[in-house]
């Protein structure tokens, strides 16, 4: 398993139609295979932040989720609110 981390600044005053966008991108990845779960927060005091994890079954079906036709045109209605590109991190976990 592998989480993914996206951090994203949204443009002041545009934080509904930010939701309304994640939402979309959230049903979508929905039917992603490998695609375990994902939770989108807001930073406390600074509602243009936000952080989205998402749980994936491995590294392939998060590269094929990411270069889809689907998030695709996800993104093209979500690149717009956002002040600067998203910034993307990739997580595994660790033996102990």
């Amino acid at each position: 398993m592998i989480k993914i981390i996206i951090e994203r600044r949204i443009m002041p005053g545009l934080e509904e139609e930010y939701e309304e966008a994640a939402r979309d991108a959230m049903r979508q990845s929905l039917g992603a295979p490998g695609f375990v779960g994902g939770e989108s927060l807001v930073e406390l005091g600074h509602s243009d932040r936000r952080l989205m994890i998402t749980k994936w079954r491995d590294l392939r079906a998060w590269k094929e989720w990411y270069q889809s036709e689907a998030r695709g045109r996800v993104m093209q209605g979500m690149l717009p609110l956002l002040t600067e590109e998203e910034s993307i991190r990739i997580y595994e976990a660790t033996a102990y």
